[in-house]
């Protein structure tokens, strides 16, 4: 038994407590049977202090193989900066990834992952009640920032009950730096800020997020705010000022397992929406045959030239709500299947910008790119390219649609803009959701099948407000760029 505190043992685990004793050992304290047991079970336990040898723990960490070392309860004191200690006390590796690693293997299954990425987190608790939320919503990894509290405190390391032995963890991040990665990987990041316009529970969480949560007292910067793609809120209904880091952490990842948990009630969303949106050119369809069967004989030639051209307009517009419907089934089930070929797309937005023509009340669609060529699912870029004009139409103000497009390196870069309505930027994320019947004017899902079609296919789509335009943007993995003949 080890019975003094300055048994060379005891003291090298007790310089523990301090971070930089840590950095230097590269290990840290283990406290408690819970803690214990987790880093037992992945194999991460290298020493273990116990005033009670015959402890299960105890026995199965002996005949793993682990040091076990039986000292008496005024040294298990000695260890721990708690006020009543348990009877382990254990030694363990540090275990945290490397950031590019971390997110890779969290977005990596093509299902749409969840990175928790804590900025400047002070408080010990908050950071351990993080991990141990995003452990329990299956959450892929968590990155803390270069500023915020060691993982590895003793603290930190009680308040994760564990979680810490369970999913990929990455410290000393530069927050920018992380954000900059979780794009190229595809995901969306939000930046939860208490003044946002946009609500946790109107944001689309499809695809791979980020969500990025601020220090307790500061929030976020304006740089890393900037660098994300939506602010977004915790909604609340009572008097609270605002919700604990740790609180505010644990609604949003498990909003995120609700959603994803709930998959087919979000189909069946989709499916009324879709729906509804078909109902308007059904009726406009049925209206103009009627006409042309009654009064064929008393209309003349352009009477029934503007009937059948808004005819096929409607027949269009149906084909690609149902096209949007099926995708929308796809996505959500995960069986995306892609034709890839080679496209002009000057060519495709001029083919778009025609059909649009047979409506006399659509702005005319401009194209303002060159010659592009790129290696894409043309009839998907098609049903994007539509579905943002249809949404400017709704949501722009006044003038024509402009469409940009280059090939940057491998990556389809287009845009389409109109002059922005009354609509705010933190209210342009709310668009890309399924709406159901009712929930206001324009498209109920084709923001949210383009979203899921471009991330299906390891690219990104969404939606800005700047310089009085609105904007929807899309990138996608387009092959090698090829000049246009």
């Amino acid at each position: 038994m080890l019975t003094s505190a300055k048994n060379p043992r005891v003291a090298s685990a007790a310089r523990l407590r301090k971070r930089g004793f840590r950095e230097q050992e590269r290990s840290f304290l283990v406290e408690g049977a819970q803690a214990v047991g987790e880093a037992l079970a992945v194999g991460r336990l290298e020493t273990l202090f116990t005033s009670d040898p015959l402890d299960p723990l105890a026995v199965r960490a002996a005949q793993a193989g682990v040091q076990t070392h039986h000292v008496t309860e005024q040294v298990v004191r000695h260890l721990t900066s708690t006020v009543t200690p348990q009877a382990l006390i254990g030694v363990a590796p540090f275990l945290d990834v490397e950031l590019r690693a971390a997110l890779a293997e969290a977005y990596g299954d093509g299902s749409g992952g969840c990175v928790a990425l804590v900025h400047e987190v002070r408080d010990p608790g908050n950071a351990g009640t993080v991990l141990r939320s995003c452990d329990a919503s299956g959450t892929g990894a968590v990155v803390f920032s270069a500023t915020s509290v060691d993982v590895y405190n003793p603290k930190t390391v009680r308040a994760s009950a564990g979680s810490l032995f369970h999913l990929p963890v990455v410290r000393e991040a530069a927050t920018l730096d992380a954000v900059a990665s979780a794009h190229a990987l595809g995901a969306r990041v939000l930046a939860m800020t208490p003044d946002a316009a946009t609500d946790l529970y109107h944001t689309d969480l499809s695809g791979p997020i980020m969500f990025v949560f601020g220090n307790e007292a500061h929030g976020l910067s304006r740089e890393v705010v900037a660098a994300a793609d939506a602010r977004v809120r915790v909604p609340q209904s009572g008097g609270a000022e605002s919700l604990n880091l740790a609180a505010a952490a644990t609604v949003c990842v498990f909003e995120w397992q609700r959603r994803r948990l709930t998959a087919p009630e979000a189909l069946e969303s989709i499916v009324a929406a879709a729906a509804h949106d078909i109902r308007s050119p059904l009726t406009a369809m049925k209206g103009f045959g009627y006409a042309l069967e009654r009064r064929w004989s008393a209309m003349d030639e352009s009477q029934r030239a503007m009937m059948l051209q808004g005819i096929v307009h409607d027949a269009d517009r149906m084909d690609t709500i149902l096209r949007l419907l099926v995708d929308a089934a796809r996505v959500v089930g995960g069986d995306l299947e892609l034709f890839r070929e080679q496209v002009d797309v000057a060519e495709l937005v001029g083919a778009v910008a025609v059909a649009q023509r047979r409506d006399p009340g659509h702005p005319p669609v401009e194209w303002g790119g060159g010659a592009v060529t790129a290696f894409v699912d043309p009839g998907r870029l098609r049903t994007t390219i539509l579905t943002f004009c249809e949404s400017l139409v709704w949501w722009g103000r006044d003038g024509a649609i402009r469409v940009d497009a280059s090939m940057q390196g491998d990556v389809l870069r287009l845009q389409a803009s109109r002059t922005v309505s009354d609509l705010a930027d933190d209210q342009v994320e709310a668009l890309f959701l399924p709406r159901r019947p009712g929930a206001g004017a324009g498209t109920k899902i084709g923001l949210f099948v383009a979203r899921g079609v471009a991330e299906a296919q390891g690219g990104r789509c969404w939606g800005a407000v700047s310089g009085g335009r609105l904007t929807f943007h899309l990138e996608l993995p387009a092959g090698p760029a090829t000049p246009a003949s």
